[in-house]
């Protein structure tokens, strides 16, 4: 890494973490998303399931710690959307989880802007893309404090920030609390306009 030009981070954290293991030319980078296909609108009505709705979508796989997403005490439904090696394992462990497969484009923007939080468990992510995803939908995140979340969460009104021994249920549960108009607003600073626009000064 030393020997080229520089090493691209997409958070403060991990820039700091690059920084403290010697890395002497690390460069910001951060994610962006798109406000076209994330919008809070259209949202399903997703009849059947009891409201609230807590969601988590991305890669079913063991590094994303989806198992302390499913064992929260949670009012309402937990809704997982998409697909991978542990998919199957985790529906036949926790019945009470509805498990929607993947979903991709338009399916996936109405699945962020129908629930009424998104629960991010992840503690190994480097930036955790789905956030602003389900911020721009209009949705507050609930996260662990972990690389990405720590970076994006606080200060934003638009999710809580829970530390890595605490209470994620709660963390949820105070997320309906918040403003879905203020998450979409955050969301706008992080468009790929403006991300663009932070790279090339």
């Amino acid at each position: 890494h030393e020997a080229g030009a520089g090493t691209f981070a997409a958070t403060r954290s991990l820039r700091e973490e690059l920084a403290a293991r010697g890395f002497t030319k690390v460069r910001a980078w951060t994610r962006g998303v798109d406000l076209a296909r994330f919008r809070p609108e259209p949202r399903e009505a997703w009849e059947g399931l009891p409201r609230p709705v807590f969601l988590y979508a991305g890669r079913v796989a063991v590094e994303k710690n989806i198992e302390a997403f499913a064992e929260l005490k949670l009012p309402g439904t937990k809704v997982i959307v998409g697909d991978g090696p542990q998919r199957e394992e985790l529906k036949k462990r926790y019945p009470d989880v509805k498990f929607l497969g993947a979903k991709f484009n338009e399916d996936l923007a109405v699945c962020y802007a129908s629930a009424d939080v998104f629960v991010f468990p992840s503690l190994t992510d480097t930036f955790g893309l789905v956030v602003l995803e389900a911020m721009a939908s209009g949705t507050p995140v609930a996260a662990y404090d972990a690389t990405g979340p720590r970076d994006v969460i606080p200060g934003s009104g638009a999710g809580t920030i829970t530390p890595v021994e605490g209470d994620l249920a709660a963390g949820a549960v105070a997320c309906l609390d918040l403003d879905r108009e203020t998450c979409r607003k955050y969301a706008e600073g992080y468009s790929w306009r403006a991300c663009a626009e932070a790279f090339i000064e």
